[in-house]
């Protein structure tokens, strides 16, 4: 097992060509899928861009509760993350210790990136997720809080790939900072609600929350186009949802953009991420998500 302290992560030059500028376009993706059903499995898509990962799986683990989840998706593979969360609350959660270590580090506020391989995960939790499921390894970006939770995003390959090199997991540390904070923005544009695996319920969640602070000061017609845009619909969705043409929503737009001091849609997403506390490298990207190693 390997733990990295995101504070203590110095960035480095990335060997593979392109690795930077595949990353970028990967993070722009993820973030343009916030606030959308499956919100996990596009965002796997995505993040597929820049590195081949089979699954990705969302939730929170408390000190004195079971754990919630927040959603899975798959590409490439055959999609059991429903499944193995089922497995996982029905108590393999409370013998899980592949977090505890993690969870020191991480708490407080802090975040870590770790690294497992099936064959270092203690033998019922491997054959009940790893092996039935085909999954070689896991990388797990967590992030602390106050309350001695930790919130995981999760993030696998399969049998078929090969493990992850150390130079990947520089990238996904490099990663981590941003893609905390778009999915602690997701939730914050949903209502993010306990799975109850007795009902089979394991999607994401849709419901929308009350609209972000960043757009509070912003006239009616101006923060509903903004509120869509953040949830990544197009223009002509929130023309016919909204009961205008496309065009006025273009105008909306370049208004609420101009009352912001924002050029482009990625600057808005930067925004609010900041709000989210995300990473201060995002801010101010013109055109597209900047990375700390970039």
């Amino acid at each position: 097992m390997d733990l990295i302290p995101l504070k203590q992560c110095a960035p480095r030059q990335l060997d593979p060509a392109g690795a930077p500028e595949r990353a970028s376009l990967a993070l722009a993706g993820v973030i343009g899928c916030t606030g959308q059903p499956n919100f996990s499995a596009k965002a796997l898509t995505e993040l597929n861009r820049a590195l081949p990962m089979c699954w990705m799986s969302v939730y929170k683990l408390f000190p004195d509760a079971p754990p919630e989840s927040y959603g899975g998706g798959a590409f490439g593979i055959a999609d059991g993350t429903r499944d193995s969360w089922r497995v996982y609350r029905q108590g393999l959660y409370s013998r899980d210790r592949t977090f505890l270590a993690a969870r020191e580090v991480a708490d407080g506020g802090d975040a870590v990136v770790t690294r497992w391989h099936a064959r270092e995960i203690p033998l019922e939790h491997r054959k009940a997720i790893y092996i039935r499921h085909g999954l070689r390894e896991r990388v797990s970006l967590v992030e602390g809080d106050a309350s001695g939770g930790v919130l995981a995003v999760n993030l696998y390959r399969g049998m078929a790939q090969p493990s992850f090199r150390d130079d990947e997991v520089d990238l996904l540390c490099s990663l981590a900072p941003p893609l905390l904070a778009t999915v602690k923005l997701h939730l914050r544009l949903t209502a993010a609600q306990q799975v109850e695996e007795s009902q089979g319920d394991g999607g994401d969640v849709v419901a929308l929350n009350p609209e972000p602070s960043a757009l509070a000061e912003l006239p009616r017609r101006e923060r509903e186009v903004c509120q869509r845009l953040l949830r990544g619909w197009t223009y002509d969705g929130i023309a016919a949802d909204l009961g205008i043409s496309a065009g006025t929503v273009k105008t909306y737009r370049n208004r609420a953009f101009e009352r912001m001091g924002l050029h482009h849609r990625n600057e808005l997403f930067a925004k609010a991420l900041a709000e989210a506390g995300g990473a201060p490298a995002l801010a101010g990207a013109a055109g597209s998500a900047a990375l700390p190693v970039a």
